[in-house]
């Protein structure tokens, strides 16, 4: 089984930045490209980040995405209290489908 790695929680107050991990591995990150959803309760996820670093149209730049290797962060700055969500990463893995 495949999997990619996150953060139980973070944390942050009002007008700070926080920043989410995603761990991996060679055949998911390491060799292909990030994406990042937030999620609100009873809601469809939403994409914030494609292709690592991409925002769609209408998504803030607060929101930022990178890649390193097998790992890759989505940052928030200016934190909002409409922030509060669930964060999810995802990357085709090579050895099997999305994770």
């Amino acid at each position: 089984q495949s999997m990619l790695t996150q953060p139980p929680s973070a944390s942050g107050i009002p007008g700070q930045s926080v920043t989410i991990s995603c761990s991996g591995s060679s055949s998911n990150i390491g060799s292909n490209n990030v994406y990042w959803y937030q999620q609100f309760p009873g809601t469809a996820p939403k994409l914030l980040i494609y292709n690592n670093n991409q925002r769609p149209s209408g998504v803030p730049d607060r929101f930022s995405g990178s890649k390193s290797g097998t790992s890759a962060s989505l940052a928030i700055s200016g934190l909002r209290s409409e922030d509060e969500a669930d964060y999810y990463c995802e990357a085709w893995d090579d050895n099997l489908s999305a994770t």
